[in-house]
């Protein structure tokens, strides 16, 4: 039987936040959820939620399980206009790391931002 240690308070490399996978994750999603969809406004809060659920149980399948997850999804009609998005955080440098990805369409666009802070 294998034991864990519970009191580890910084993870092991195989077990780090790695933004590279946790941005494919985000872009499979994003991609098979909105593909061919049209910007709803009525639509568009249950659609965020629905993204950020989906994206979260799916980052969490990767074995981040000691990790606080913060999953934010905007999404927008789509212009033509330009769009800046900027977030700030207070964390760990050795630990916490964050994932990000852009999806557009005619009619809209998405941006996924995934943040993981390494629970102690």
């Amino acid at each position: 039987m294998e034991q864990t240690d519970t009191y580890l308070i910084r993870p092991n490399h195989q077990h780090k936040f790695k933004p590279a996978i946790v941005k494919e994750c985000v872009r499979e999603i994003v991609r098979e959820r909105l593909s061919g969809v049209q910007f709803d406004p009525d639509n568009v809060s249950q659609l965020t939620c629905s993204l950020a659920d989906c994206v979260k149980d799916k980052v969490k399948n990767t074995g981040l399980d000691k990790y606080k997850l913060i999953v934010q999804v905007v999404i927008g009609e789509q212009r033509g206009q330009g769009v800046k998005i900027s977030s700030r955080c207070s964390w760990d440098a050795d630990t916490d790391n964050y994932a990000e990805d852009v999806y557009m369409n005619d009619s809209l666009f998405c941006v996924v931002a995934v943040f993981g802070s390494y629970y102690y």
